[in-house]
C-alpha cells in the first residue's frame, strides 16, 4: 500500500467519523482531533480538513430537509410570515458565532486544537448536558419551531460560540442551549441542525478562503475524500437520531463524554 493511498484510507475513515458524530452531542471536532492524531493523520498547518468535511455532513441535513428549505426559502420571497419568521431567527443566531469565528478562528485553531482541552470540554459538556436534562419538564415554553423568539435564538446562537472549543460540540451545545431557553427536546435538534446549514457554510468556505495557498493537491484530495464521506456517514445518522430524542433524552451522550474524556486524561497521564 502506497503512502498516498494510506492517506485517502485515513482521510476516508475520519470523514465517516465527522458525519456520524457532526449531529450528536459529542463534539465532531473533537473526535477529528484525537483520531487524527492517533492515526498519525497530518492535515496540514492550517487545519481546514477538519472543518471543510463538516458541510458533507450538513448537505446530508440539507438534503433530507429538502422539501422544508424549499419550502421557507420560496416563503422568504412570497412574504409568508412563518418563513420570515424562521430566517430571522437562524440570522439572529448564526450572527454571534459568525463575529467570533472571522475575529479569532486562526487563534482558536493555534491554541485550542489539543487533545487536553477536548477532554476538558467533553467532561464539563457532559455534566452541563445532565443538569439541562435534569430540569423539569414545566421549563418547556416551545413546543414547535415555528414558536421560537428572536431572543432564544440570540440565547442559542450565543451557546454555539462556545462550540469554538474542540470538545464542546456544535450540536451539543445548541440543543442543549436551545432546552435550556426552554425549547422542547425535538425542537430544539431540528433547530440546531437549521442553524448548522449557514454556520457550517460560512465556516467552510472562509476557512477554505484563508487557507487556500496552504493545499496541496494531496490535501485537496484528501478533503474531498473525508467530504463524501462524512455527506453519507450523517445520512444514517440524522433520521436515526430525530428518532431516538422523541422517546429519550440525550444522557447516554452525557455519560459518554465523560467517560472519553476521562479516558483521554488518563491516556494523557500514563
Amino acid at each position: 500500500m502506497t503512502e498516498n493511498t494510506l492517506y485517502m484510507l485515513k482521510a476516508f475513515f475520519l470523514g465517516c467519523i465527522e458525519g456520524l458524530t457532526e449531529f450528536l452531542p459529542v463534539s465532531s471536532t473533537g473526535h477529528l482531533i484525537l483520531i487524527g492524531n492517533w492515526l498519525n493523520f497530518n492535515s496540514g498547518e492550517g487545519k481546514v480538513f477538519e472543518v471543510v468535511i463538516q458541510f458533507g455532513a450538513i448537505l446530508a441535513v440539507i438534503w433530507i430537509f429538502r422539501e422544508k428549505v424549499a419550502h421557507i426559502l420560496v416563503g422568504i420571497v412570497t412574504g409568508d410570515k412563518f418563513s420570515l419568521r424562521f430566517a430571522r431567527n437562524i440570522i439572529i443566531a448564526f450572527l454571534p458565532s459568525a463575529i467570533i469565528g472571522v475575529l479569532f478562528l486562526k487563534l482558536i485553531k493555534q491554541v485550542l486544537f489539543q487533545p487536553a482541552v477536548v477532554a476538558v470540554a467533553l467532561v464539563i459538556g457532559g455534566f452541563i448536558i445532565l443538569w439541562v436534562e435534569r430540569r423539569p419538564q414545566t421549563s418547556i415554553k416551545t413546543q414547535n419551531i415555528s414558536e421560537i423568539t428572536w431572543k432564544q435564538a440570540l440565547l442559542v446562537g450565543c451557546a454555539q460560540c462556545l462550540a469554538m472549543i474542540p470538545g464542546t460540540s456544535r450540536s451539543g451545545s445548541t440543543i442543549i442551549g436551545g432546552m435550556a431557553v426552554g425549547l422542547k427536546r425535538t425542537t430544539a435538534t431540528e433547530f440546531s441542525f437549521f442553524l448548522a446549514m449557514p454556520t457550517m457554510l460560512g465556516a467552510s468556505v472562509y476557512d477554505a478562503y484563508k487557507n487556500h495557498a496552504l493545499l496541496t493537491d494531496s490535501d485537496l484530495a484528501a478533503i474531498a475524500v473525508g467530504f463524501m464521506a462524512a455527506f453519507f456517514a450523517a445520512l444514517l445518522v440524522v433520521r436515526a437520531l430525530m428518532r431516538f430524542v422523541a422517546t429519550h433524552t440525550y444522557r447516554v451522550f452525557a455519560w459518554y463524554r465523560i467517560a472519553l474524556g476521562l479516558a483521554i486524561v488518563v491516556w494523557m497521564l500514563v
